[in-house]
């Protein structure tokens, strides 16, 4: 058995850890929120080390709180952000769903910490959570913590990805092949403009996140309870944000209307959407490398994705685009958090969502996630595949559709029948066209050219980075 102490609470006592550092309301919900074994995330609970020193910081500058008071909590609460101390906020996820037991965590922490350099007792919800409520601080740290999740890693990575798209699409702009619409042979296009395409999609998610993040840097802190910021000072929201921006670099925001950000999750959920149409765009973009890729002989076998590691347990020399398949399956599970934000999110019940921690869990986990894959599928999918020129160039020469090129010289019904009789007779669409039309020899090369069919120049082919 475990020693323990004796902690109390306004419900009475509770029998704690003895090494633990939080006390009885955090005990209180270990006991009642046996669940799924999964904590808040690191994410999460540095940003809410980061509020609870900012707001120590603001308690000070306003004469509500004791300079020394106010520095120990301060430096408790950084430490907490830095997680020095993640073992002793083991609380469930799966909790009240204003988040207050992590918040009283948070709060028992690091009263236990402050106390000594404070030189008295430092309470949990007098000191600590001066100014505060549960109600304002959960939604601020899911705020916090997703803007620097995105400022500092997702976007980071994907204008990474975006650059070594534009890398490859450059080095491939003169090389044409086969275009599929329907999985099926349509008219050429180059490479780069294949690829071209995905950076334009990455280019438009970072606009779309950098957009989200606009809202998503609001805070309720100093609402408190509903709102009105009741036993806040007037000016503690201001103190805050500007304390936290200076901390974090990012710059943070008073939320205007602060009942609004407490009673729904609205940015959140924008933001998760967000995160949705990228998961969208990197599931196009490796099911494009999977089927280029696939093969090498009895596919496509257009590209081939760096060997990483064995394919298969049974047979050897098998190989398989591991990274896309990876990306893939990163982009179902966010897609399905973000089924469940959006039903979070629509759980505010007059002046509180009740919902606040799953969020946080699956808009951070989203983040992560797609930061990870994102910077893998650059570095170990797109950086190092090359390209079987031969396969392409045999099989574009080989393309009937190329015949769309003659439309306005010999009409679609004919350059119907031309395509059909170069498939029946497995033959190249020049030879039959020049057969069959009577155009002269100048004139096919010119109007069949690939490389002239795809409209491609020596222009730049870098998307617009935002």
């Amino acid at each position: 058995m475990k020693s323990t102490r004796s902690e109390r609470d306004s419900m009475g006592e509770m029998q704690v850890p003895a090494d633990a550092l939080y006390g009885a309301q955090t005990a209180r919900a270990i006991q009642n929120f046996r669940i799924s074994g999964i904590p808040m995330p690191r994410g999460f609970i540095a940003a809410l080390g980061l509020l609870k020193a900012t707001c120590a910081e603001a308690n000070v500058d306003l004469g509500a709180m004791e300079p020394k008071v106010g520095h120990a909590i301060g430096d408790a609460s950084l430490q907490v952000a830095r997680g020095a101390f993640d073992v002793h906020f083991p609380i469930d996820v799966f909790q009240t769903g204003s988040g207050t037991s992590s918040n009283m965590n948070a709060n028992e922490v690091i009263a236990h910490l402050a106390a000594a350099a404070a030189g008295r007792a430092v309470h949990p919800n007098d000191d600590v959570n001066m100014g505060q409520s549960s109600n304002d601080v959960i939604p601020s740290a899911i705020h916090v913590a997703a803007c620097l999740a995105c400022h500092e890693n997702l976007l980071p990575a994907l204008r990474s990805l975006k650059a070594a798209i534009d890398r490859r699409a450059r080095e491939l702009a003169r090389v044409p092949k086969t275009g599929r619409t329907h999985l099926m042979d349509a008219m050429p296009l180059t490479l780069g403009q294949e690829l071209g395409a995905w950076a334009a999609q990455i280019a438009a998610c970072i606009e779309r996140i950098n957009s989200g993040l606009q809202r998503l840097c609001e805070l309720p802190i100093g609402g408190t309870a509903v709102g009105t910021g009741v036993n806040a000072h007037p000016e503690f929201a201001a103190h805050v944000v500007s304390h936290l921006s200076r901390t974090t670099g990012f710059t943070f925001k008073s939320a205007a209307n602060k009942f609004a950000h407490m009673a729904s999750q609205d940015a959140a959920v924008e933001m998760s959407g967000q995160l949705r149409v990228l998961a969208c765009a990197l599931t196009k973009i490796a099911n494009d490398l999977r089927w280029m890729n696939s093969g090498p002989l009895a596919g496509l076998g257009e590209i081939e994705l760096p060997a990483l590691q064995p394919g298969s347990s049974i047979m050897p020399g098998k190989v398989n685009p591991v990274i896309p398949e990876s990306v893939a399956m990163v982009c179902a599970q966010v897609i399905g958090n973000d089924l469940t934000i959006t039903v979070a999110g629509q759980s505010g019940n007059f002046q509180l969502n009740v919902m606040l921690p799953v969020i946080a869990l699956n808009l951070l986990q989203s983040i992560e996630i797609l930061s990870n894959a994102s910077s893998a599928l650059a570095d170990q999918a797109i950086a190092g595949f090359t390209v079987n020129r031969q396969r392409i160039a045999e099989n574009l020469a080989r393309n009937p559709v190329l015949i769309t090129a003659l439309n306005s010289l010999i009409g679609y019904e004919q350059g119907a029948a031309i395509v059909k009789q170069a498939y029946r007779e497995k033959r190249a669409v020049i030879d039959v066209a020049r057969e069959v039309t009577g155009l002269a020899e100048a004139v096919l090369q010119h109007a069949l050219d690939p490389m002239r069919l795809t409209g491609a120049d020596d222009a730049d082919v870098d998307s617009k980075v935002p």
